[in-house]
């Protein structure tokens, strides 16, 4: 099959970037998406054209790093999968793919289809954790947690900060990534100790950042490559109220 490509370009994130028309001829539907950006890539190397950038790593669904927005929606057209899991029988012989970088102001362009997504681990830096004692090591069952509260946790966790959610949002907002990561810690026993103050520290840097509001539109789950749900904001809210009002009786 061949395919129309049109390609963000850019230079670096304080150059105007422009679309570019590109050919990709000869393209097996068996291919990954990405595998096709490496043979579009590989063509152009050959002629002596410089190569388009794009961020890949692990290419199993796993880190995120593989984020593009395809044909208007984050990874592509299929639900559940990210850029890498994507293959080209998603596509027919002869369409038009636009490819081009998420877009959001926590998210500024590095090159091309690269974006610094540096913000995310910001954002974790400021409480997406667990302080802990080092010691010896503790019995694995030293701490009964019950079968819901755990399959609750770790479904947020599922969350691979690829920042789809962001580019899905007309706001850009980041509270489904911000609201897996308060949700995983806030749902386990062992995250109780910090729970007011990781929720206020985390919201407080996503607002610095310069992420939007919730839209309330459930863009963000739609679009989530791991089905992060929706209740986690509805955590995340619930977490900060609680939060805030007993920093105001503190005070």
């Amino acid at each position: 099959m061949n395919l129309h490509l049109k390609i963000w370009r850019q230079k670096d994130s304080k150059s105007q970037g422009h679309f570019e028309p590109y050919e990709a001829t000869n393209v097996s539907p068996d291919m990954s998406f990405l595998e096709m950006m490496d043979v579009v890539n590989e063509e152009l190397i050959k002629s002596g054209k410089e190569p388009f950038a794009y961020d890949h790593d692990c290419r199993e669904g796993i880190c995120g790093s593989c984020s593009l927005f395809i044909n208007g929606r984050p990874h592509g057209p299929q639900r559940g999968v990210a850029t890498c899991q994507l293959h080209m029988r998603s596509f027919k012989d002869g369409d038009s793919v636009t490819i081009e970088p998420f877009r959001a102001k926590g998210f500024p362009v590095i090159k091309d289809l690269i974006v610094d997504r540096s913000a995310f681990d910001r954002i974790i830096a400021a409480g997406g954790f667990v302080s802990v004692s080092t010691g010896g090591t503790p019995d694995a069952n030293a701490i009964l947690i019950p079968k819901d509260q755990q399959e609750k946790s770790l479904d947020a966790a599922e969350c691979i900060g690829c920042g789809a959610c962001v580019a899905a949002c007309k706001n850009a907002s980041a509270m489904l990534f911000v609201s897996a990561k308060v949700a995983h810690l806030a749902r386990l026993p062992q995250g109780q100790a910090e729970r007011e103050r990781r929720v206020l520290a985390m919201v407080n840097q996503m607002e610095i950042e310069g992420f939007g509001a919730c839209t309330n539109t459930e863009a963000c789950s739609a679009e989530c490559p791991k089905g992060v749900s929706m209740d986690t904001i509805a955590t995340l809210r619930r977490e900060y109220l609680k939060a805030s009002l007993k920093q105001e009786k503190a005070k």
